[in-house]
């Protein structure tokens, strides 16, 4: 799966600090062969206490680390079955769509 962090949203002054990330909107992808599968989301991130980072210190790693924590890894698992799925049904579809006559 690849990542992306697709954008932030952030507090201009919390706790003393400045620009504190409170939510990170994420994407990820899975590509097999010709085939892949999207997923789109966000996550909300706690006061960050000891380990606050400066906003101009702060990297794309950071970023995704504090995504990935924060979704937990059983939903980090969910969302790599739910890709393999769609990715599998448009190798094998199960379904289709269009008029017998198009054919």
């Amino acid at each position: 799966m690849e990542w992306k962090i697709e954008s932030t949203e952030y507090n201009v002054s919390q706790d003393g600090h400045s620009n504190v990330i409170t939510t990170v909107h994420w994407r990820v992808t899975k590509t097999v062969g010709e085939h892949s599968a999207g997923s789109y989301g966000s996550a909300g991130l706690e006061a960050p206490g000891d380990t606050f980072i400066a906003w101009a210190d702060i990297t794309e790693a950071n970023l995704l680390a504090w995504v990935q924590a924060a979704l937990g890894e059983e939903m980090i698992t969910a969302m790599e079955a739910s890709l393999d799925a769609q990715i599998a049904e448009q190798t094998t579809p199960t379904t289709g769509s269009g008029v017998p006559w198009s054919v």
